[in-house]
């Protein structure tokens, strides 16, 4: 990357930090889309990995009181599982199939009935979740969106929300390194320098939000969650679907 590219993205990581550090979410969704314009797709994995990581990683440690361990137990049983499966294959996805599947995924769960909606306080509702969330992974980068409507459907407060997706969004994370950054075939590469300094901008800006999601109600919180999630998705799902029909032609 050129000096100017590298401090946007910085730029980027330190907004899309303080963005999931208020609402816990949509943070990674904007920064992997930027990410997949401008590099080749396994290394913009491997370096989202590395910064949702140190963000999701830190935000957890600010918030450890409210996180609660059995829907991060079920979330990383199923990621476990849809990894082993994953790693048969080895799939490294085009970049606007990933970017097409990234703007889906929230409207996909959003459109269950409600008798379906998953619930993060049921075990074998977090193992589903969890598998599909690896599987997320591998094909756009991101889980957030799917992760973000399980929690919400849910009674958990905005502080156990953000602090319990946080510890589940690590482990995930942290898996999507190994896969893409080791696994499969022309793994993508992160310059020691580069993931240094984006652990760094991912940590400021969740440090920065703390106060400003201390000042939001919980009613706040999930009326403007849920607006930044579907404007986010229905980008990408522009931006997926023009970059096929592109490749079509």
């Amino acid at each position: 990357m050129s000096p100017l590219i590298l401090a946007a993205v910085l730029l980027t990581m330190v907004g899309t930090s303080l963005l999931s550090g208020i609402f816990g979410m949509a943070g990674g969704l904007v920064l992997i889309g930027v990410l997949l314009v401008l590099l080749p797709v396994a290394d913009a994995m491997a370096l989202h990995a590395v910064t949702q990581v140190a963000s999701n990683g830190w935000r957890a440690a600010l918030w450890w009181r409210h996180i609660l361990p059995r829907p991060v137990l079920a979330l990383a049983t199923g990621n476990l599982l849809a990894l082993g499966a994953w790693s048969l294959v080895l799939l490294v996805p085009e970049q606007g199939i990933a970017l097409l599947m990234l703007g889906l995924s929230p409207f996909s769960v959003k459109l269950l009935p409600k008798r379906l909606t998953p619930n993060p306080l049921r075990p074998l509702h977090g193992v589903a979740v969890g598998a599909i969330c690896m599987t997320l992974m591998v094909m756009t980068g991101v889980s957030g969106p799917l992760l973000d409507r399980f929690f919400l459907g849910g009674s958990l407060d905005r502080r156990q929300i953000i602090a319990t997706k946080a510890a589940c969004q690590t482990f995930c994370h942290a898996l999507k390194l190994l896969y893409f950054g080791v696994l499969v075939a022309d793994a993508g590469q992160v310059e020691p320098w580069v993931g240094a300094a984006a652990v760094l901008a991912s940590m400021l800006g969740t440090t920065l939000a703390k106060r400003v999601l201390e000042a939001m109600s919980d009613a706040q919180y999930r009326r403007w969650a849920d607006r930044i999630i579907l404007a986010v998705a229905s980008f990408y799902i522009g931006q997926g679907g023009w970059l096929l029909l592109a490749a079509a032609r």
